[in-house]
C-alpha cells in the first residue's frame, strides 16, 4: 500500500512540475486517502496483535 502512495505522489510531483494543476491535485488527494487507509489498518493491525498476544 505504500508503494500506491509514493506512486501518487511522484506522479502529483512529476504533474505539478509540468503544469497540470488538476491532475497533481488529484494525485495527491489520491495519495492522501490512500495514506490514510493506511494508517488505520496499521492501528488496527496493532490493536489486534497486542489482544492475540495477552
Amino acid at each position: 500500500m505504500l508503494r500506491w502512495i509514493l506512486i501518487f505522489l511522484v506522479i502529483a510531483l512529476i504533474a505539478a512540475l509540468l503544469g497540470f494543476g488538476g491532475i497533481a491535485a488529484g494525485a495527491a488527494g489520491i495519495a492522501k486517502i490512500i495514506f490514510y487507509v493506511f494508517l488505520v489498518l496499521l492501528a488496527v493491525s496493532v490493536v489486534m496483535h497486542l489482544v492475540k498476544r495477552v
